[in-house]
């Protein structure tokens, strides 16, 4: 019989797809139809913490007297962070799913007291969504780095659930960021974080909204780095996100080291039935290669799994491209 449960963060899932931060986990009532369709886990709608700081910024500029705008801010601050908490407890009492918290953050400051609220609200683990927009010319790539993992040791070093930080893919080095994540206690990464973007429209000449769905073909820069970083740092878990959008995309990527998927841009395409097809995709390949658990082939093509481990180090194509085209 085809197992498909796995072990992530230390926590028991039923199967490897996670149900990433979104809309899709913004309510109990959500969270509960998700568990229907099959979801391992889900990760909750971040709370930004840039929402937090812009709501009472506003008060605190148009409000005429700064006393009442201090009290409201405490207020909107407090009720917002009070509904969270209060998602955290109704998905507890009413699934049986993994609740890992989202934190949007960009400081390590009143977060560290926030997920202790978290682990105290019953979260089962805390996913840190960090960006540090590099902006100023001045500051070097070290000291953006050292902010990132000064919050992951500040939040790991207050709860005792475990905490995995969810990373942008445009880091010099991310086999260090891993690492050093990893040193300071963190239990796994999320490869990658898909970050707004802005586009221009050239008809109104102005800024828009770029496209917030990924596409298949995003999962190949994650491929090479989840069978590094699943070779080179093998105690920390790996989550993989962006471009999986059908149960080949998962296969793929548990063959090349992570422990988990989460998807997200599939289910707004196709629905919660997504999550069925994705399933029922990874057990008859499963026993098509008469696997019966997905610890039988997670890693099996990562950089130390292969034949040639080179081949994920190899980054100039021309050889590979086929004979002349015809013009």
């Amino acid at each position: 019989m085809i197992d498909l449960s796995v072990k992530y963060l230390g926590l028991e899932l039923r199967n490897p797809i996670i149900v990433s931060s979104s809309p899709f986990t913004a309510s109990a009532d959500k969270i509960v139809r998700l568990e229907q369709h099959g979801a391992g886990a889900v990760v909750l709608k971040s709370i930004f913490e840039e929402q937090l700081i812009g709501e009472t910024a506003f008060l605190d500029r148009y409000h005429d007297y700064p006393e009442a705008a201090d009290y409201l801010g405490a207020y909107v601050r407090s009720d917002y962070v009070d509904s969270y908490l209060d998602m955290i407890a109704q998905a507890k009492q009413r699934t049986s799913l993994p609740i890992i918290a989202s934190i949007n953050c960009v400081t390590g400051g009143e977060w560290v007291e926030f997920a202790r609220r978290i682990e105290e609200a019953g979260a089962d683990a805390i996913e840190l969504n960090i960006f540090l927009l590099p902006t100023d010319k001045d500051q070097d790539s070290d000291a953006i780095e050292r902010q990132y993992l000064d919050i992951v040791g500040k939040i790991t070093s207050t709860v005792s659930i475990p905490v995995s930080v969810k990373l942008g893919s445009r880091f010099t080095n991310i086999l260090s960021i891993v690492k050093e994540i990893y040193y300071r206690h963190g239990k796994g990464v999320v490869l990658y974080n898909r970050f707004y973007e802005p586009d221009i429209n050239i008809d109104n000449i102005s800024l828009v909204e770029g496209d917030t769905f990924s596409m298949a073909g995003e999962l190949r820069n994650s491929l090479r780095w989840i069978a590094l970083t699943s070779a080179q740092v093998p105690l920390i878990d790996i989550s993989v996100s962006t471009g999986v959008h059908t149960g080949e995309d998962a296969v793929k990527a548990l063959l090349a080291g992570a422990r988990t998927v989460q998807v997200c841009t599939a289910l707004y395409k196709h629905g919660l039935g997504a999550i069925d097809d994705m399933l029922a995709f990874m057990t008859g390949w499963m026993q098509q290669h008469t696997f019966q658990y997905v610890s039988d082939f997670s890693g099996m093509l990562n950089q130390k799994g292969v034949a040639d481990p080179d081949f994920y180090e190899r980054v100039q194509y021309m050889r590979y491209f086929p004979k002349e085209p015809v013009m």
